[in-house]
């Protein structure tokens, strides 16, 4: 076995349709409804202007391919129906996607006491910032008129 594996890079393409979405759809919405729920189409065709197909696919390393397709089906611009696989809830997604492989390193957002120690204290009669000690830079502009 080798000691080199190949970067993979990580694939999402399309837009996420969650079960929810799903079951807000409604018959008779315009598609300008149907669009604000399920978003942008990932393939309309002009040979087939009553759908739309949304096709969601999401590849990983280390994790099993998920592919997902939905098609909806208008008649005179109103929604008629959806046909495709069955959609997860957004929660089963989440779910699926996987953990990271390996173990992964959190660091400590916590300073020590040692660390504190290193920076000086601020009294409380001490200006704040050493930006306040500085005046403001003089700025000459020319004028935006001919004179």
């Amino acid at each position: 076995m080798s000691a080199v594996t190949p970067y993979k890079v990580e694939v999402v393409q399309g837009n996420f349709v969650s079960r929810e979405q799903v079951e807000a759809l409604q018959v008779g919405m315009s598609r300008q409804h149907v669009r604000e729920i399920l978003g942008t189409p990932l393939i309309t065709s002009v040979f087939h202007a009553d759908r739309w197909e949304y096709v969601f696919t999401i590849k990983r390393k280390d994790v099993p391919e998920q592919s997902r397709k939905l098609t909806v089906f208008f008649e005179a611009d109103r929604f008629v129906r959806a046909e495709g696989d069955e959609m997860p809830t957004e929660t089963e997604f989440v779910a699926a996607l996987g953990k990271p492989v390996g173990k992964v390193k959190v660091p400590n957002l916590q300073a020590t006491e040692e660390q504190l120690a290193k920076f000086p204290v601020r009294r409380s009669n001490e200006k704040t910032s050493a930006l306040e000690e500085v005046a403001p830079p003089q700025r000459s502009y020319p004028p935006l008129e001919k004179q």
